[in-house]
């Protein structure tokens, strides 16, 4: 079974997250920030990361820079979730590793289509 982190510091964005990854076959783990999310991936690279952008304590910009140079963390397929819609941030991101992009609010039809790009699903 395919493994997701779920990064919102919003309870109720993680909680759709699990539902609809759990929906698609995936087991998930949630963090509340960028620091959380990295403490998790330095004990297990799950194979997808859905990112918030905008978080207390480390930022998911940050999380995606610091994630990436792990030994390993240029494994899991991250996909910002975010309601940043700057081109230039959305630019930065993808540069910084990340590996598609979903603007927030978002549907489980948005993420199915995202995971089928990246050969997920």
């Amino acid at each position: 079974m395919p493994s997701c982190l779920v990064v919102d510091d919003s309870k109720v964005v993680r909680t759709l997250e699990r539902r609809i990854m759990e929906e698609l076959g995936f087991s998930v783990q949630e963090a509340q920030d960028g620091q959380q999310a990295l403490e998790c991936c330095a004990l297990h690279k799950p194979d997808l990361i859905l990112l918030d952008w905008h978080m207390p304590v480390m930022n998911g910009l940050f999380f995606l820079k610091a994630l990436r140079i792990l030994p390993g963390g240029d494994v899991p397929k991250v996909i910002f979730c975010t309601t940043e819609i700057e081109t230039a941030n959305i630019l930065t991101a993808l540069e910084a590793g990340a590996n598609e992009y979903i603007m927030k609010p978002f549907d489980a039809d948005i993420v199915k289509s995202k995971l089928e790009q990246l050969g997920m699903l």
